[in-house]
């Protein structure tokens, strides 16, 4: 298991008119956490990309308990339970400033090849930077 932890401030942008964020921009918060993680261990979207590799979101699901609210600094925990194959398994957990539990989530991608748009096994570095926390 591999986790990592960011944190980020809810803006006045992000929210609704209660001052609660807005439900659909969980997903930005988890993806801010999920770029975060493979930065954390040397690896970026950019560099992925460059070598040929996207990383589509093909399933996303989210709980919410608590609000986020305006101007809190939200922590994101991002957890990836198993080695990923085709596919990468992220699951979230996001904490307000008094610590409690408010949201949870989870999204699924899938590596695919740019030229050919098929599935693929990501880069050996990948595996190489995540296979230590797994062994």
């Amino acid at each position: 298991m591999f986790s990592h932890i960011t944190k980020i401030r809810v803006r006045y942008a992000d929210t609704d008119q209660m001052g609660y964020m807005y439900y659909g921009n969980y997903a930005e918060f988890y993806e801010v956490g999920r770029v975060e993680m493979l930065r954390s261990l040397g690896l970026t979207y950019k560099s992925m990309e460059e070598s040929g590799i996207i990383m589509p979101v093909t399933e996303l699901k989210c709980r919410y308990i608590k609000p986020a609210l305006y101007d809190e600094e939200i922590t994101v925990k991002v957890i990836i339970d198993k080695m990923p194959s085709l596919r990468i398994h992220f699951r979230y957990e996001l904490y307000d400033e008094s610590d409690d539990l408010i949201n949870m989530g989870e999204t699924t991608l899938v590596f695919i090849d740019k030229e050919k748009k098929k599935p693929c096994l990501p880069s050996k570095e990948f595996f190489e930077k995540l296979s230590v926390y797994f062994d």
